[in-house]
């Protein structure tokens, strides 16, 4: 029986603001779109906060048993300098600085994307469109939204009217925004903008002369509205109602509720059955941020290469630092925060390593299936790491009792509970064993030394000392291999 019928997993749903029973819109199947970056500048770990919370909901439900496809979106156009519609897209920006194409850009944050997220030991989406391989559909949802009277064309762009689909509609459904709030606490239309109303947003926007990204169109050679993107690729890989969406908190308003408004109007239906949002990460206090300078990037944290840190720290350290605060609260780094969570993570990964030689014994002092059901029960209620954790440390405790003879586990006992810890710790959490890494590297060198010992007793004619490497080796279950491009190992 798959783990997902046993365990009726709450989810915090952002749309209604309460936890719900989660149940998939077809049984043993979950889609989930999550907004990707835009990629024109380095991902700071503020935005790999949320990409990483979300790679441990994937990880989890596959755990449970369901089949999942996951669609994580690159924005490569179309995203303006504010949300205002105004400004010149992010990523011509920065092409005309570097005095390089916009393509160059995407590529190379693109690139660098994909590097941080596999250091951090993430597992790949099911599908990563891009927002320039979907201009096309872009283009036709534009012209469903025109014919059904919620878009108008003007001077080449096509904005989506807010007013007229908040008449049958809620637009601030998922914000708690009130269009009459938001036109009182906006400026009046200075009678420069091609809008009626100023909560109005573009769906497509006429490019001006140095605009470099430009696509044909109905009505004008322009690019697409940010907002447009999500819902055309939420719909093309989903369907029109799919299971869960997710992004950061400061996504909800205005590009979520846009994207609600652009697909209702489409589909007619609800796009989303499940909205889930992570709450913003702190440095040192402060909000992260680019544009105030108050920002690290990942890698840095790897290399040690920052101001902000006393050393380097591994990616496992950091997974597990963030994994320590629920996803929906604050989260404040700091180098004092992080030294904390490595004393915290060897705790758990040496408990996780003498795991491998506790032998069974002939009675259990200790209540596997409860702990079992307890670790469960905290992912249940909307992916609640910190308390997940907290059984983790129970489990740590009970392995030093063993290690000191206080107390013992039988087989059945055993294996469940190894099968479980391990289950959760690299499976669900994704954190990695570094001190098994480092030996299976000091390994590898050992063995490669002896090799070259090898081979230059070969070539001195030790022929002794040559088979007595081989087959010593032989003994520890390590298999030599020679060949054409020299020799190799395997271990047996």
């Amino acid at each position: 029986m798959e783990l997902y019928k046993e365990n009726q997993l709450k989810v915090y749903n952002s749309l209604t603001k309460k936890k719900e029973d989660f149940k998939s819109i077809t049984e043993g199947y979950v889609g989930m779109y999550v907004c990707g970056p835009t990629v024109y500048s380095n991902a700071h770990l503020g935005n790999v906060r949320t990409f990483m919370f979300f790679d441990v909901v994937y990880r989890y439900l596959l755990h449970l048993g369901y089949k999942v496809r996951y669609v994580r979106n690159i924005t490569d156009a179309g995203h303006l300098e504010n949300d205002a519609d105004e400004g010149e897209d992010k990523i011509a920006v920065k092409a005309r600085l570097e005095q390089i194409e916009p393509m160059e850009v995407v590529q190379r944050y693109t690139v660098d994307f994909h590097d941080v997220l596999k250091n951090y030991n993430f597992l790949p989406p099911s599908i990563e469109p891009t927002a320039t391989g979907h201009i096309v559909e872009q283009i036709e949802m534009i012209k469903e939204i025109i014919e059904k009277g919620f878009a108008y064309e003007v001077n080449g762009s096509v904005y989506f009217d807010v007013h007229e689909y908040n008449k049958k509609e809620n637009y601030g459904i998922l914000s708690g925004r009130k269009v009459e709030d938001l036109l009182n606490n906006t400026r009046t239309l200075d009678g420069q903008s091609d809008k009626k109303n100023p909560q109005d947003f573009a769906l497509w926007k006429k490019a001006d002369e140095k605009h470099i990204m430009r696509w044909p169109s109905p009505w004008s050679d322009g690019f697409p509205g940010w907002h447009l993107e999500c819902s055309v690729m939420s719909t093309k890989y989903l369907g029109e109602n799919f299971d869960i969406h997710g992004g950061g908190m400061d996504l909800k308003f205005p590009h979520h509720e846009c994207e609600i408004a652009q697909s209702q109007t489409c589909s007619g239906v609800t796009p989303v059955n499940y909205w889930m949002h992570t709450n913003m990460l702190l440095l040192n206090s402060q909000r992260m941020s680019k544009s105030t300078g108050n920002f690290i990037l990942p890698n840095e944290i790897l290399s040690g290469e920052n101001d902000i840190l006393p050393k380097a720290f591994s990616a496992s350290v950091v997974r597990f630092f963030n994994m320590q605060a629920n996803y929906r609260s604050i989260l404040d780094f700091s180098g004092d925060a992080l030294e904390a969570s490595e004393k915290g993570h060897a705790k758990l990964m040496e408990a996780v390593t003498f795991l491998e030689k506790i032998e069974a014994k002939n009675e259990s002092t200790f209540n596997v299936e409860a702990w079992k059901k307890d670790c469960y029960a905290a992912m249940n209620d909307d992916f609640n790491t910190p308390i997940l954790i907290s059984h983790l440390f129970e489990a740590v405790k009970l392995i030093n009792q063993i290690k000191e003879s206080n107390a013992s586990l039988t087989a059945d006992d055993l294996e469940e509970f190894k099968n479980t810890l391990n289950a959760f710790v690299f499976d669900v959490l994704g954190l990695m064993n570094e001190n098994s890494q480092d030996s299976s590297e000091k390994i590898n060198g050992v063995v490669e030394l002896l090799i070259k010992l090898r081979k230059e007793a070969r070539e001195n004619k030790d022929w002794a000392l040559s088979d007595q490497i081989r087959d010593e080796l032989i003994a520890l279950g390590i298999q030599l291999k020679d060949g054409k491009d020299g020799t190799t190992f395997s271990l047996n």
